[in-house]
Formats: structure tokens, C-alpha cells, sequence
């Protein structure tokens, strides 16, 4: 990995190329609420879709703007269940095979962490528009390179971040520029995954690309929960980890000593964010997100914990202490189910994985090629989701060390 030294030397190199490409391009850096709608063209995108895990739950042929016109994965059984799927007859062993089909338009790439960065390149630069899992990358240098493979070849590329698109994020970008937290002056994120280590080996014994994966490597469940609402960048971070020597850590290619990691984020307005991403502990399975303001707060359930909000009072009670206080009123508040609106093609106003994400994920994609406009996780959004959990395990590594995270828009 660069030392910080480095990427401000490095980000200081790539200003002036940042600059001209964005006068070339046209790219947004930040496109907030750029959210699709119903469609308005009969235009078809054919799609390819790679990885017979994830892939299987993104909905592409319910799209009305969708043909699926090829599925590809290493593994037999596993191309059967995209065909079969996404009503889909046609299938290719590998990615490198299938980009060279001159039908296919876009890309759903939904394949391992460690090959995002090398997926990406390969399907910009073979003239596909790219919608990939999370994370962005696993180091910073693969961050830039996946951003000027972006601005070079002028295809669109989104991250598929689920925590952008659940229902309380939602929910949370509408109050957000409505004005009704006030001044949003702090906000934390939890992703928790005990058991994960379940993942760390195949059948035979061999170990996977998950085996001692850093937390904070994988910290786009949290960060997006607030870059996706106000749209602030982090700045600074300091990262702790914890672990327990346990031998089955031991080896990993990552280096990696820790289980659970903990961030403490500051913003380019000097608000605060916390992030959390944890593998192992007495911890509820789930992502959530707490956003809170001087008039108004917003505090996700966790498992089946109430969507509640906190308002500020103007009724003055007595507290414990006998002081006098404006006493805040907490309200269970009636989450909105966004995907039964007409914020979804027809055919795709039903639940699906992560929150009811996934169908915003696919639509959203589509619709930016449709458009011809960038996606709402365009490259800059997903750097900026990516690139400080990448600092942060740094720090964490380093005793805490506060370290400054670089800035991709620039």
C-alpha cells in the first residue's frame, strides 16, 4: 500500500489530468439525486452477467430496457444457474470469452473482491459500460487505475453499493434535502457479519479470497450510509482493530490481524462519522445507520428493532439531574417501502436483497446508459465509498495513526 506521503504526492500528480478529463468527459463529480424513474424509451441494453452467485439477484430480465444476452462463470453449475436465472441461452467460460461478444453493451460483474479493479479495466477498455460489486478496490493504486481506465475510454461505470438504494437510505436522502435534520452534524454505520469465517475455506481445504480479508477493506456497507445522503467526503481518519490471535487468521494473504475494525472519520465540512465493520462477537447480522441533526435525527433498526426518529423538543422538563432541558421526542417512524413505488419499472416493484436494493441497483444502472447521464455510484462516488476504508485499516495497522485520505474528485 502507498504511505500517505505518497498518495499526496500522487493525487497532487493526477490534479491537472483530473481537470482535463472532466472538461473532456463531462463527468459529475458528485451527482446528487440523480435517481431514475419510470422509463420513457423501448430502447434494449444487452447485458452480460458474470458471477453465478451474487449475479443471481439483480433482476435483470424484469428490466423493461434489459436483453440478457450472456452469462459467464468459471464454473459449469454455476452458468446454468445465471441461464436458467436469466431466462438467458447463452453462456461463455470466462470474462475475458465473453467480452469479446460484440453484442453485449454492459457488464454485471459480480465476482471476487480481489478481481474488481483488473474486471473493470478489462470491461472498460473492451468498450462495455461496467456495473461491478463492492468494494471500488483493495488498494489505492487500483483505485486510480480503475479511474482513468473510467475517464479514458468514456464508459460508464457504477459500483453496485447496496447500502445506498435500502429503504432508509432512502428515506434519509429525501429528509436530507427536504432540510429536516437541521445541520447533520454527525452520523455512525455498523456493517456486522459474525461467522463470516464459515467463507474463509472451499470443500477441499484450499483458502478463498475472503480467508483474513481486513474489515475495513470491505467498508462500503458503512460509508455509503452517509456519502450517499449529504454527499461529504472523509478527510482524516483513525482506525483501531481488534483480535484475538486466533491460528485461523494465521497466513492469510492479507496480513491481516483482525477481526473487527472501528474507524472515527472526519469530513470535508468537520462533521463526524463512525464506522464499524465486524466479522466476529456477540453481534446482530446486518448493516444500519444512524444520522443525526440539530432539528432532527434518523436511527435505522437493527434486526427487529423499530425505525424510529428523534425530534427536537421545545416542551421544557425537568431531567434527573433537576435541570431544566427541552425534552427531544422520540417517534417510531413508518419506513417507506420505495420499491413499491413508481420509483421502479413495473415489473421490479417487489422486495430483493439488501433492504429491497438490488432492483434500485439494476435500474439505476440501466437507466444512466438509457440517459446517457452518469449513475447516481458513479467512479467518484465509489472511490470516496471505498478509499478510507482502505486508510483506515492503514491506521489501524499503525496504533491508530490519524492519516489523511485522499481526494479523488480532484
Amino acid at each position: 500500500m502507498k504511505s500517505v506521503e505518497n498518495m499526496k504526492s500522487s493525487s497532487s500528480r493526477r490534479k491537472f489530468l483530473g481537470i482535463s478529463a472532466l472538461a473532456a468527459t463531462g463527468i459529475a463529480v458528485s451527482p446528487r439525486f440523480a435517481f431514475a424513474g419510470i422509463p420513457t424509451s423501448s430502447r434494449k441494453v444487452r447485458v452480460g452477467v458474470v458471477g453465478g452467485r451474487f449475479g443471481l439477484g439483480f433482476y435483470f430480465n424484469e428490466h423493461p430496457n434489459v436483453t440478457v444476452e450472456a452469462v459467464s462463470d468459471l464454473r459449469a453449475d454455476r452458468r446454468a444457474a445465471l441461464m436458467k436465472r436469466y431466462e438467458c441461452s447463452k453462456s461463455y467460460d470466462s470474462l475475458e470469452i465473453l467480452l469479446k461478444d460484440p453484442k453485449i453493451e454492459a457488464v454485471g460483474l459480480f465476482t471476487p473482491a480481489p478481481d474488481h479493479a483488473n474486471h473493470v479495466v478489462q470491461t472498460l477498455r473492451a468498450g462495455k459500460h461496467a456495473l461491478c460489486a463492492v468494494p471500488a478496490a483493495l488498494t489505492i493504486e487500483d483505485c486510480y487505475r480503475i479511474l482513468e481506465a473510467v475517464r479514458s475510454t468514456g464508459k460508464k461505470y457504477m459500483m453496485a453499493e447496496t447500502s445506498t438504494y435500502r429503504q432508509e437510505t432512502i428515506t434519509a436522502k429525501k429528509m436530507y434535502k427536504e432540510g429536516k435534520f437541521g445541520n447533520l452534524f454527525s452520523s455512525s454505520a455498523q456493517y456486522y457479519h459474525p461467522g463470516l469465517e464459515e467463507l474463509y475455506f472451499n470443500p477441499d481445504g484450499s483458502a478463498t479470497w475472503r480467508h483474513g480479508l481486513p474489515p475495513m477493506l470491505y467498508p462500503t456497507h458503512v460509508t455509503a450510509f452517509l456519502i450517499a445522503v449529504t454527499g461529504e467526503r472523509f478527510t482524516h481518519v483513525t482506525g483501531l482493530g481488534w483480535g484475538d490471535d486466533d491460528p485461523m487468521l494465521k497466513g492469510n494473504p492479507y496480513n491481516n490481524p483482525f477481526w473487527n475494525e472501528t474507524a472515527f472519520f472526519k469530513t470535508d465540512r468537520g462533521n463526524s462519522f463512525i464506522g464499524e465493520v465486524c466479522w466476529r462477537g456477540a453481534l446482530a447480522h446486518g448493516e444500519r445507520g444512524e444520522w443525526r441533526g440539530d432539528k432532527m435525527s434518523y436511527y435505522m433498526g437493527q434486526k427487529n428493532e423499530p425505525v424510529h426518529t428523534v425530534h427536537a423538543g421545545d416542551k421544557m422538563v425537568k431531567d434527573d439531574g433537576g435541570f431544566t432541558v427541552a425534552h427531544p421526542e422520540l417517534k417510531p417512524y413508518d419506513q417507506e417501502k420505495w420499491y413499491e413505488t413508481d420509483a421502479l419499472p413495473e415489473a421490479m416493484r417487489h422486495n430483493s436483497g439488501h433492504g429491497g436494493s438490488h432492483t434500485f441497483i439494476t435500474h439505476e444502472f440501466i437507466s444512466s446508459i438509457i440517459e446517457d447521464r452518469e449513475p447516481e455510484i458513479n467512479i467518484y462516488e465509489a472511490l470516496a465509498y471505498t478509499a478510507p476504508g482502505i486508510i483506515a485499516h492503514e491506521s489501524a495497522l499503525n496504533d491508530g495513526e490519524c492519516m489523511r485520505i485522499p481526494n479523488f474528485d480532484i
